[in-house]
């Protein structure tokens, strides 16, 4: 991936990780895009930078996704890169019967948004020099929380479409994928000052760090991630499982006393 002069669309950049990502590559050169449903959040990211511009996505509808597409294309016909960052966690018990609707919910914001939106986007890209994608996963798509079953469902299916994805892109396309640690973020109450997780600038500038050795990775490994990416390779599956479901069991315990 080019490191300065792309046209960038981060969904979910109204916050947490799209946001610091997209200042970021925005201070690196490059126009950015940030999509998603709250446009004041969206337009406060932008503050103080000419190169940012906002552009409200539900990413849950797929009409929404179809005419947004044909709206960013138009008004930013350099689009040549998408980072689908987009996504919700929601926590679950498995033990009894429930309503369904949060899992659903995470099933259609993490994963069919990002291939819906892949989708409709993909002609444009194609046709583009130096086009790229960018999924940000999680390292819970290779070690689950369990307290987060579906959240882990839908990273571990949207690495497993990523790859799929580079296949066929070969040569078009290059596709990367991110797959961060715990960071401290508002995508769960009070994750933004739980203890353990990897404060979200160190964890930005690591992953912007990432991306300047050419050629870029395939995978965007920040230290804090390794331990649950490298977990099955390195047949410690079962600990790796047990100790960070016991870590992130005793963080949220400590915020509730």
């Amino acid at each position: 991936m080019k490191r300065t002069g792309n046209t960038i669309l981060v969904t979910g950049g109204g916050s947490g990780i799209g946001a610091a990502l997209a200042r970021r590559l925005a201070d690196r050169g490059n126009t950015v895009i940030v999509a998603g449903r709250r446009r004041d959040a969206l337009a406060q990211v932008c503050a103080g930078r000419a190169a940012m511009h906002a552009m409200v996505l539900d990413i849950t509808d797929p009409a929404a996704i179809a005419g947004f597409a044909r709206a960013v294309t138009a008004a930013h016909p350099a689009l040549n890169v998408l980072v689908n960052n987009a996504g919700i966690m929601k926590f679950e018990d498995l033990a009894s019967q429930r309503d369904l609707a949060d899992a659903e919910a995470t099933i259609i914001t993490n994963l069919l948004g990002p291939i819906r939106l892949t989708d409709a986007l993909i002609d444009h890209l194609c046709a583009r020099p130096d086009a790229a994608l960018i999924n940000v996963t999680s390292g819970l798509g290779f070690v689950p929380m369990t307290a987060a079953p579906t959240y882990s469902a839908t990273k571990a299916a949207l690495h497993s479409y990523t790859v799929s994805l580079r296949a066929a892109l070969a040569g078009k396309v290059e596709v990367i994928e991110l797959p961060p640690p715990a960071v401290q973020t508002a995508l769960t109450p009070g994750q933004e000052t739980r203890p353990g997780y990897q404060p979200l600038d160190a964890f930005a500038d690591e992953v912007i760090a990432l991306l300047d050795p050419a050629p870029t990775a395939p995978e965007l490994l920040v230290e804090n991630v390794k331990f649950l990416r490298f977990a099955e390779a390195e047949n410690r599956f079962e600990p790796t499982l047990r100790a960070l479901n016991e870590r992130a069991a005793a963080a949220r315990a400590a915020q509730q006393t």
